[in-house]
């Protein structure tokens, strides 16, 4: 499996445009030395009733998980910087509603640091920012996460 036609491609996008999200959001983690990491996802819902077309699609997209809500809907969910860079590459040209999510997300994506190197403290400032920016695309509304947020922890730990 795995193999997507461009028709399949532009649907996809469309699908993701209309019922998905693109996000970037910072995550509080209190095992981390600098306290925040840069999540980044792609959510599809769908009503459960239509939960095999979310198999569908992951059987194109192979990446991420299935889950059933409480509410009736269903996720399909990737999470990562290279499963959600990948796919973002994919429908990228189909995208219509979220071309400017899809272009954010990969300038910030494209300066996570790579395997075995470690975020530093300015780098993870100058992607908060950046996140912050995408939120707004985003129409973010609970967020409490914020650049402001990871600069006052950086400089309490003296990081920053």
């Amino acid at each position: 499996e795995g193999v997507v036609t461009k028709n399949e491609l532009a649907y996809i996008a469309g699908f993701l445009d209309g019922d998905g999200c693109i996000m970037l959001q910072l995550v509080y983690r209190h095992d981390y030395l600098l306290g925040y990491q840069i999540r980044a996802s792609i959510v599809f819902y769908q009503s459960q009733r239509y939960y095999q077309f979310l198999v569908w699609l992951k059987s194109k997209l192979i990446d991420g998980y299935i889950r059933n809500r409480n509410d009736g809907m269903a996720e399909y969910t990737i999470v990562g910087t290279k499963p959600v860079s990948r796919v973002i590459k994919l429908l990228k040209p189909y995208l219509k509603l979220k071309q400017k999510q899809a272009k954010v997300a990969l300038e910030v994506l494209n300066l996570m640091p790579g395997s075995g190197r470690k975020m530093e403290p300015k780098t993870l400032f100058k992607l908060a920012k950046e996140t912050d920016k995408f939120a707004d695309l985003n129409y973010s509304k609970k967020r409490t996460n914020t650049s402001r947020v990871v600069e006052l922890f950086l400089k309490s730990r003296h990081l920053l």
